[in-house]
C-alpha cells in the first residue's frame, strides 16, 4: 500500500462521520432523494452514498484501486461543499443533506 492510499484511507475515514447504517436508514428518507443532481433516477450522491456503505463494511484489506478511487471522490466532495456552508441553522437544508447523501453530517 502506497503512502497516497493511506492517505486516502485515513482522509476518507475522518471525513465519512457517519456509520453505515446510519447512513443506509438515511438513504431511505425522502430527504435523502430529494436532493442532487439526478437525470431523471437516482441522485449522483445517493448512489454515492450506497457505494460509501459498501466500501465502510469492506476490510481495509481488501479495498480495490476502485473503491480508492471513489474514497478520492468522496473526500473531494465533501471537502468542495463543506466550504460552501450557509449561514444559519443548517439543520434541514439541503446542503446538509447533500453532505450525508455522502455521508457526512456536518452536525456529527
Amino acid at each position: 500500500m502506497t503512502d497516497d492510499d493511506r492517505t486516502t484511507e485515513s482522509d476518507f475515514r475522518e471525513l465519512v462521520t457517519m456509520a453505515p447504517a446510519e447512513l443506509e436508514r438515511w438513504l431511505e428518507t425522502d430527504e435523502s432523494r430529494s436532493v442532487g443532481q439526478s437525470d431523471g433516477g437516482e441522485s449522483v450522491g445517493h448512489r454515492s452514498g450506497r457505494r460509501i456503505v459498501e466500501i465502510l463494511r469492506t476490510r481495509k484489506a481488501d479495498l480495490t484501486d476502485a473503491d480508492r478511487a471513489h474514497m478520492r471522490k468522496v473526500i473531494g466532495y465533501i471537502r468542495r461543499h463543506s466550504a460552501q456552508r450557509p449561514s444559519g441553522d443548517v439543520r434541514e437544508t439541503p446542503w446538509r443533506y447533500s453532505l450525508m447523501n455522502w455521508g457526512h453530517d456536518p452536525l456529527h
